[in-house]
């Protein structure tokens, strides 16, 4: 895992405030490292990271399927029993993930999400690595 930023925390909870039902929101390296999180616990939210490299994986390789799209996935959505999953590309190999009951409601999530982004995307970059370390 990568050591949390602590400076993200003000960042996420400024997301997890405005919508309602939040559960969990992790920043992620495009290989499933966790850079930051707010709510949940850290094992939770290292297992999500890792998910959604895969998830990630996934979408560009479908994205790429479209003849007109580049071949960068944007944002994924899942809709689940009790809740929702959203992960949104967010910078040079980085992502935003959160986890949400089923009060939230996803065009709003999706707009504060990309909002957020918007505003602090040069933050949520991961630099390339190499052997584990940062090149």
């Amino acid at each position: 895992m990568i050591q949390q930023r602590a400076n993200f925390d003000w960042m996420l909870k400024d997301l997890a405030d405005g919508v309602p039902g939040i559960e969990m929101i992790v920043v992620l390296s495009a290989d499933g490292l966790r850079i930051a999180r707010y709510g949940g616990d850290p094992d939770a939210a290292d297992r999500v990271a890792a998910a959604c490299a895969g998830l990630q994986s996934l979408a560009g390789a479908v994205a790429q399927e479209i003849p007109d799209s580049d071949g960068r996935m944007k944002m994924v959505l899942i809709e689940i029993n009790g809740g929702y999953f959203y992960l949104m590309a967010a910078g040079p190999n980085a992502y935003l993930a959160v986890l949400s009951d089923v009060v939230a409601e996803p065009g709003l999530m999706s707009n504060r999400m990309r909002d957020l982004v918007v505003r602090i995307g040069a933050h949520l970059t991961s630099p390339p690595r190499r052997n584990g370390q940062a090149v």
